[in-house]
């Protein structure tokens, strides 16, 4: 029987009140193209720790061989397992066991009606057995203000772009 990895000791308390974004964790992915010279239809992602290390392919919907995995499914499961991970602490700090608790993220690729570029839209479901909806909406509630990825979808997120020398 293997452990129970223990929770990160993280808080939703206001405990931190620098003026200045503090990392506490940072990581490093980098992508680099296949035969069809992107890594949209063909490259890998490796992280730089080596935990991620997959082939990305193009989804059969947009005319690709499907097998491998797609940027949509990698944002998809990051959402989900970071709006998992917020919802279990504010659970636990309610005295609630989270163990039953599972998200859902369908993420679809399609235009911006805006301009004719590219969107990403997002729908979470949350799937909470036994759970009372009034006692669930203010936890998700709460989850959703402190889940980066949430926070990200709803106001945008600073980023940088920068040319390598």
């Amino acid at each position: 029987m293997t452990e129970q990895i223990p929770p990160p000791n993280l808080s939703t308390d206001k405990d931190f009140d620098g003026e200045y974004f503090a990392p506490i964790y940072t990581t490093t992915v980098t992508v680099s193209g296949g035969t069809a010279s992107h890594g949209r239809a063909s490259g890998r992602a490796r992280s730089a720790d080596g935990a991620l290390d997959l082939n990305l392919r193009m989804p059969a919907e947009l005319g690709g061989d499907g097998p491998g995995t797609n940027p949509e499914q990698l944002f998809a499961a990051g959402f989900a397992a970071c709006f998992h991970g917020a919802l279990s602490l504010v659970a636990r700090q309610a005295a609630l066991d989270p163990a039953a608790l599972s998200v859902e993220a369908t993420v679809a690729f399609g235009r911006d009606p805006a301009d004719g570029g590219y969107v990403l839209r997002v729908d979470l479901v949350v799937k909470w057995p036994g759970i009372d909806p009034e006692i669930a909406a203010p936890l998700l509630a709460k989850a959703d203000s402190l889940c980066p990825y949430a926070k990200m979808v709803r106001q945008g997120t600073p980023a940088t772009i920068t040319l390598a020398s």
